[in-house]
This record gives C-alpha cells, sequence and structure tokens, in this order.
C-alpha cells in the first residue's frame, strides 16, 4: 500500500519507515529511542514500531539539534509534553523560548571569547600582561577548573 493512501494513516511505522520519511539513519532511531526521547513497542512479531506522531518529535529533535541544543535539554522539553501525541504549535513556542535563553547565552560566550582572541591572535605569545588567558603562577586554581578568565561562571 503506498504511504499516500488515506487508509495507512492511522498505521503503525515500522522503524525503516520512520527512518526513511525522517531522513535519519535507523540507528539514529534506535539512539533517540535508548535516550526516551521517542517511544517504539514490539509488534506481535518483536518488530519495532513507531506510531506517526514520533515523526514529528524526530523533525523537532534534529531541528534543536541543528541550533545546537543538547539531547539532555532537548529531553527535558519532551518531559513536559504527553507521551501519546506530536508537539503542537505551542508546545514548540514552549521550547523555544526556553532554548533561545539558551542560544542567546551561547552567543554571548562565543561573542566574548572570539573578541579575547582577536587579541591573542594579534599577539601570538600568550606573554603580554594584559593577555586574557595568561594565569601567571597558577593564580587561578583556587577558582575551579577550566578556562575561569573566558568562562566565568
Amino acid at each position: 500500500m503506498p504511504m499516500l493512501d488515506p487508509s495507512n494513516y492511522d498505521r503503525d511505522l515500522t522503524v525503516g519507515e520512520v527512518a526513511k520519511r525522517s531522513g535519519v539513519a535507523v540507528s539514529t532511531i534506535h539512539f533517540y529511542e535508548s535516550k526516551g526521547l521517542i517511544k517504539g513497542w514490539r509488534s506481535e512479531g518483536n518488530q519495532r514500531r513507531f506510531s506517526r506522531d514520533v515523526l514529528r518529535r524526530v523533525a523537532v529533535i534534529k531541528v534543536a539539534q541543528r541550533l545546537g541544543i543538547s539531547l539532555a535539554s532537548i529531553a527535558a522539553a519532551f518531559e513536559a509534553l504527553p507521551k501519546d501525541r506530536s508537539p503542537t504549535d505551542k508546545d514548540w513556542k514552549r521550547m523555544s523560548e526556553v532554548w533561545r535563553e539558551e542560544l542567546d547565552d551561547r552567543i554571548n560566550k562565543l561573542t566574548r571569547l572570539r573578541d579575547e582572541l582577536d587579541r591573542c591572535i594579534g599577539c601570538g605569545c600568550l606573554s603580554i600582561r594584559e593577555c586574557p588567558l595568561r594565569n601567571p603562577w597558577d593564580e587561578l586554581s583556587e577558582a575551579g577548573p577550566g578556562p575561569r578568565l573566558l568562562d566565568p561562571l
């Protein structure tokens, strides 16, 4: 039966059909399921089956990942959704508002990093006193690990 046949609209999808329709590999579908981002079940013949709403969820995952949103953040957003339906416009608006804040924060950090690196690239030696990466005698060790000057908490 062709997929466009209206009598197929209520039919569950195989993992291969979900992969083909969503444009991701079968292994990606299995990965998303293992992370709890999508849910399937086993048929009487022991094959994976998915309801059609999984296509919308996979689309949301792909868009969010393209934006740089972590799988953990996607999973947290999906926790607030009912398990038995596709995300709606309202759901997407709520998720995107949270993700917008994450993206704005990341943009601000990347802008600061870019601006600081411009000075380093001009210097190249990391030895001048004004260098934002300089940390003589490990003075910042008490503040914690990582690039304390470039990524203040």
